[in-house]
């Protein structure tokens, strides 16, 4: 049974490509959503992330304050790694147990996940930088700035194309459904 990551950095386009995936019949696990699930439903995630941001990374209700985690991940590539070594095992884990075979994942290649799960084939999603940060600021509703600086603490797209075995390029201009269709075939999904 083949596994295949679908990744490519903030704003490419992923979870697009993930939605045409299940026009053809196939699911993908959402590492992102998994992630902010577990952050608020495991116990032990939640007293490491404390542990490592302090106690106001969560609020009296037990809401996660996404400011000021995002705030200390933008402190340093310590503080990034810190936060995956956390997460991520967990993420792995509930991945190998959800019966999922395809997984989408924007720090596949950042945070040791292709390391801890082997996936056959690895498609990465591109896109030209002033769409990616187009698409992050609509999304986000964050300054070019910091749309900039999201995309800085992540691989660079090039090196993300290096270790993928295929690309979709998601310009706005190229058909993706044939992108789609000619790696589903070339994997013979």
């Amino acid at each position: 049974m083949k596994r295949i990551a679908i990744t490519g950095g903030i704003g490419s386009g992923k979870t697009y490509i993930s939605k045409v995936l299940r026009t053809h019949g196939i699911n993908v696990y959402d590492c992102d959503a998994a992630a902010k699930n577990l952050m608020l439903t495991s116990d032990e995630i939640i007293r490491r992330i404390k542990q490592t941001v302090g106690e106001d990374a969560y609020d009296s209700d037990g809401k996660l304050n996404k400011a000021l985690l995002s705030s200390f991940i933008m402190l340093s590539e310590e503080n990034k790694q810190a936060i995956n070594n956390i997460v991520h095992p967990w993420v792995a884990r509930d991945f190998m147990a959800s019966g999922y075979r395809w997984l989408e994942s924007a720090i596949l290649f950042d945070s040791g996940f292709d390391k801890v799960v082997h996936f056959d084939e690895i498609i990465c999603v591109t896109a030209p930088m002033d769409i990616r940060i187009r698409r992050i600021m609509a999304r986000n509703g964050i300054t070019h700035a910091a749309a900039k600086a999201w995309i800085g603490v992540q691989l660079p797209q090039e090196e993300i194309l290096r270790r993928s075995n295929h690309e979709i390029l998601n310009d706005g201009e190229r058909d993706i459904h044939q992108q789609v269709n000619q790696i589903l075939n070339i994997i013979h999904e």
